[in-house]
């Protein structure tokens, strides 16, 4: 599928990234020509680039061998058209990861979320569509908060939705899909990393709102996604994974066992949801069923590819459907480890 093909992938030193980095370089999509992470942090960059290395020290020939290796690093910001279209010039597939996703920050800077989320994906559109590239397929990383948005984040990411299923119509050559899913698993910006480090103060551990629950899947099953989009999704195609829900205080329970630590209530935070939606009741009358995951076929006529099928869904796919007990929720951990950019945050009695 990406055997020999030039990927580019922006974001590339966040959770996401950095899991699709190291599943793409093991081939299981087959071995790409060369993995192009584009980013605007040059030291996450450089240890990232010295961790693949597997250098003792920070030495210059790890930099001056950059464009020589497989994997090579670019510095740019997909908000900057001029940096995007430079890093898109001779690449067959992209995966845009690219984005500001912590929805409170979202809420207080709103225009800088605007900035990357809408802007940057308009820039790899416009830079495909102005100079004729010829990339075969663009993949949107999308959020559940996407759907029916209450808040900036998911706002701005329904709009990058929008903006890579309609350029179906303006870059006739390029397949662009997108992935919805929901919260993480120890992802940067994700609640458990938070509520790991509370416990090793010594709580309190904060929840802001016992009722809340939320989608729960590993950064390897998003992954799983993204690879199952780019292997079967046609053109405006969303992909969203079938996964379980919890329940925010059985997930805090699990995480705390038996230690004598208190938990507190502190209210939502600007822009929060109590329960997350992946597809609406508006989405699910043009909602597939693919097995293990389900796909928003796209609602512009120009795009559908498929026109006569039968509905997956009667209602929307909500956290709220169908909540796993306690019991799954603390096997749920046990089973993914919870792994944080692939290091184990969790050791020893943690999780017993």
């Amino acid at each position: 599928m990406l055997g020999d093909k030039r990927v580019l992938i922006t974001g590339g030193t966040g959770s996401l990234g950095k899991v699709l980095v190291r599943r793409l370089l093991s081939g299981e999509l087959g071995t790409p020509r060369k993995l192009l992470v584009f980013s605007r942090d040059e030291g996450k960059q450089h240890a990232m680039r010295v961790e693949y290395m597997q250098k003792t020290s920070a030495t210059d020939e790890v930099i001056y061998q950059n464009f020589k290796d497989l994997l090579e690093f670019r510095i740019g910001d997909v908000r900057d058209f001029h940096s995007v279209a430079a890093a898109l010039g001779e690449v067959d597939v992209v995966f845009n990861a690219a984005a500001l996703k912590q929805v409170p920050t979202c809420e207080y800077f709103p225009y800088q979320a605007v900035m990357t989320n809408i802007g940057g994906p308009e820039n790899i559109v416009r830079a495909i569509q102005e100079l004729r590239l010829p990339v075969e397929t663009v993949v949107g990383i999308s959020t559940d908060k996407a759907c029916k948005p209450v808040n900036v984040m998911g706002m701005t990411k329904a709009i990058q939705e929008r903006v890579f299923i309609q350029a179906n119509m303006r870059c006739s050559d390029t397949r662009f899909i997108c992935v919805r899913y929901g919260n993480v698993l120890a992802s940067r910006g994700s609640v458990i990393p938070l509520f790991h480090e509370q416990i090793r103060s010594g709580g309190p551990v904060t929840i802001t709102t016992t009722d809340m629950t939320r989608f729960l899947l590993s950064l390897d099953q998003a992954v799983d996604t993204v690879f199952a989009a780019i292997r079967e999704a046609r053109r405006g195609e969303t992909y969203i994974p079938r996964v379980p829900s919890a329940n925010v205080t059985d997930i805090v329970e699990a995480l705390i066992g038996d230690r004598p630590i208190r938990t507190v209530v502190t209210g939502i935070r600007p822009g929060e949801k109590v329960h997350e939606i992946m597809i609406s009741e508006e989405e699910c009358h043009r909602t597939v069923d693919r097995g293990s995951y389900f796909s928003i076929l796209p609602m512009l006529p120009e795009v559908q590819s498929e026109t006569k099928f039968v509905p997956a869904l009667t209602g929307e796919y909500s956290s709220a459907g169908s909540v796993m007990d306690r019991a799954a929720v603390a096997e749920l951990l046990r089973k993914h480890r919870l792994r944080v950019e692939d290091q184990l945050i969790i050791e020893g009695e943690l999780l017993r």
